[in-house]
């Protein structure tokens, strides 16, 4: 099955943040990354790996596509 270039991975990280009160830097240091990793995830320019992405749910104590979807990509 061929992926089409106009579906994206986008992620709930920031609003997950928000409603739990963590900074980034609170986020990182739980799941063992830097903060930078972090950044770059809220802004969609870094997809993790499965395992980080596991340990993102894991966090926040939700399953996997509440923190992440695949979806096409609004032009």
């Amino acid at each position: 099955m061929e992926c089409s270039d106009s579906r994206r991975i986008h992620n709930r990280l920031v609003v997950l943040r928000a409603e739990k009160g963590l900074s980034q830097k609170e986020v990182a240091d739980r799941i063992g990354v830097s903060r930078q990793t972090i950044i770059s995830i809220e802004k969609n320019k870094y997809n993790p790996s499965l395992r980080l992405a596991f340990e993102l749910a894991l966090l926040f104590n939700v399953d996997l596509h509440e923190v992440f979807q695949y979806k096409f990509e609004e032009e």
